[in-house]
């Protein structure tokens, strides 16, 4: 789900929920649906969207008017190197 659509689906009251996951060395960010279906966040051309550090990625969501969220570092490693 990219921007505009979480917006839209946000504003609808669609979103059950959503989870920062720390996976390595990068973020991504996981919405739960009301009728149980989990998506990525994605970027328009529909990639994962990730981010560096988990601030960045709660930044992000806090912005799309989301004060709340589950976070999940199970298999987060700070100082792992991500792939370029």
């Amino acid at each position: 789900m990219d921007s505009k659509t979480l917006k839209a689906l946000i504003e609808a009251g669609a979103i059950k929920n959503a989870s920062i996951i720390a996976d390595g060395a990068t973020v991504h960010i996981s919405f739960t649906t009301r009728n149980g279906d989990s998506n990525p966040a994605t970027t328009l051309k529909g990639a994962i969207k990730t981010w560096s550090t988990i601030d960045s990625a709660a930044k992000w969501l806090r912005g799309l008017g989301i004060g709340e969220a589950k976070l999940n570092v199970a298999k987060w490693s700070p100082n792992q190197r991500g792939m370029l």
